[in-house]
């Protein structure tokens, strides 16, 4: 009975600083500074483990733990790479460049690597490193230790306390919401269509803090698929099977009604279709700049020095993935909202799908590339091979025709 009454003082105890501290002040939005104190603290502390790494492991070292590649590659376009090898026409010697371009890849090729965690420049003092840093001195060892403990021990049991108490209140609220008659008064009347990059899940979190959304996505099982459950309850949400071809002409359809309502909240729309590494911005899938509205494009960027927001799916499940959240240090993020764009005069859904991807690019600091994020789960299309066969046939015989007409 003594370890009973024990553990209920301490769960109350608990639940009391957790209430009084954290909820309490954010339901009326007041900030009692603990999250900006932890910030500092945290931010000296990175900045004191980095010193130490310095001064006890070569530079030549960390430099190549930061390294996102096993290729040191040369970034220039492969036209000005081919024009380089010659001022002739075509030999047969230009054959090694294409399979030096076509053996790097083989081994790391640009679409594959953006499906693994970023690698940091210094070492945040988690375990996701090329190196073992933590066992550089004692006294950043103990660091080290010290911050597994604290990780652990406080944050994750304050992250899973909270978490469980948000979705708890989210099942509930929503299913309260849904049941009243009408509602749509209330909700906020903006229209158009909210455009972002996607990292993460937690990516709709740090969105819906300032406004609220309609929802796109495919229908997920375990956990993810109980809160959309939920949540379609309040709120007319689009699910659907990325595999079915009807439910894709459901879906367009369904956005097209969305937006021609005005009094229906926003549509948010994550075009890339998979979680990017927060590094690149891949391909945007032109159906969601087909069915017209006005695009609000969106750009996300997470600061990895405390801990990494990218959700690999294919190798960590959503509870496991919660769990690297959890135990991260802080989930810190910049988020920009981009003035709004709509489709100009002859200008086709790809073609503007690929100016709002430049936009969020640059401005997000993101790398842009044209590949497609369905790559991650299946196989390059046959018209992905033959249009880059044709650039190489274009460079080899263009090449040789300036070349001839100068001779």
């Amino acid at each position: 009975m003594e370890g009973t009454e024990l553990a209920g003082k301490i769960l109350s105890t608990w639940l009391t600083l957790v209430l009084g501290l954290i909820l309490l002040p954010s339901a009326f939005g007041v900030s009692l500074g603990i999250s900006e104190i932890y910030m500092k603290i945290l931010v000296k502390t990175l900045e004191w483990a980095t010193i130490r790494i310095e001064k006890g492991v070569p530079k030549e070292s960390v430099k190549n733990s930061a390294s996102v590649g096993i290729i040191q590659r040369d970034e220039s376009p492969m036209e000005k790479g081919l024009s380089g090898l010659r001022g002739r026409d075509f030999e047969l010697s230009d054959v090694f460049y294409f399979s030096k371009k076509g053996l790097e890849a083989i081994v790391e090729d640009e679409v594959t690597q953006r499906f693994s965690s970023e690698e940091l420049v210094s070492w945040n003092l988690l375990t996701r490193t090329n190196i073992n840093f933590q066992y550089i001195s004692l006294r950043l060892t103990m660091v080290w230790v010290l911050g597994v403990i604290v990780r652990y021990c406080v944050l994750l049991p304050l992250r899973v306390t909270l978490a469980f108490i948000g979705i708890s209140l989210l099942v509930m609220g929503t299913t309260l919401v849904g049941q009243l008659p009408d509602s749509r008064q209330y909700r906020p009347q903006k229209g158009g269509i909210c455009v972002a990059n996607h990292t993460s899940p937690i990516d709709v979190f740090i969105l819906t803090t300032d406004g609220c959304y309609a929802m796109v996505g495919q229908v997920q099982g375990g956990l993810m698929g109980i809160i959309q459950r939920a949540i379609v309850k309040a709120c007319p949400h689009v699910w659907f099977e990325r595999s079915e071809m009807k439910d894709r002409h459901l879906v367009t359809k369904r956005l097209k009604e969305h937006i021609a309502d005005r009094k229906k909240l926003p549509i948010l729309i994550f075009p890339e279709g998979t979680c990017i590494n927060n590094t690149s911005v891949m391909m945007f899938k032109k159906g969601s700049f087909e069915i017209g509205g006005t695009i609000h494009p969106v750009a996300i960027k997470y600061n990895p020095q405390f801990g990494d927001a990218f959700w690999n799916s294919s190798k960590y499940n959503m509870v496991s993935y919660l769990l690297r959240v959890m135990t991260s240090w802080a989930i810190v993020c910049d988020v920009w909202y981009l003035p709004p764009m709509t489709r100009e005069e002859g200008e086709d859904a790809a073609q503007f799908a690929n100016r709002v991807k430049s936009a969020i690019a640059v401005q997000g600091g993101l790398t842009e590339l044209p590949w497609d994020g369905g790559l991650k789960r299946g196989k390059v299309k046959d018209a992905f091979r033959e249009e880059q066969q044709k650039n190489y046939s274009k460079m080899i015989v263009g090449n040789g025709s300036l070349n001839s007409e100068s001779n």
